[in-house]
């Protein structure tokens, strides 16, 4: 669970992609792009970007994203579950707290976050873009607040 449920939704987005399965609570960025008017371009399609140099954020993954066989297996809504390819949502600004968290970081309330490799949220400013902001420092299961707001 990379996710905890106390979340504040300001701007969602659900007119994105994703083809690889992924844990909720990371930074996605584009991998293409659509027209930016169609909500089902299939060119509109987001991943966690493997490096920071040149992944352009987009927002919080909110769903997993899983690969069932779905003639044996449903999928499962109350765990918000979204299959391969299908739609996710991306949180653009609001707070979450998450634990996909750079190794080796110590956030603190007031520090900037930045889009890590993997989708990881973290402190360095190389070559990355900054997703927003942490609220505290982590908690004793390695979870911390973020404050969202990739424009």
């Amino acid at each position: 669970m990379a996710l905890k449920a106390d979340r504040i939704e300001l701007l969602t987005d659900i007119s994105f992609f994703m083809n690889t399965t992924a844990e909720r609570g990371g930074v996605v960025s584009a991998v293409t792009s659509g027209s930016g008017v169609a909500m089902d371009d299939a060119n509109s399609v987001v991943a966690y970007a493997a490096t920071v140099s040149g992944a352009k954020p987009l927002g919080i993954l909110l769903n997993d994203v899983v690969n069932y066989d779905l003639t044996r297996q449903h999928i499962n809504w109350h765990k918000d579950e979204v299959q391969v390819g299908g739609k996710v949502v991306l949180l653009r600004q609001g707070q979450v707290t998450t634990n996909m968290l750079v190794n080796g970081i110590t956030p603190a309330a007031g520090v900037d976050a930045y889009v890590g490799v993997n989708g990881l949220v973290g402190t360095s400013s190389t070559n990355s873009v900054k997703v927003g902001q942490f609220l505290g420092s982590k908690d004793a299961d390695g979870y911390v607040k973020l404050s969202v707001n990739i424009t």
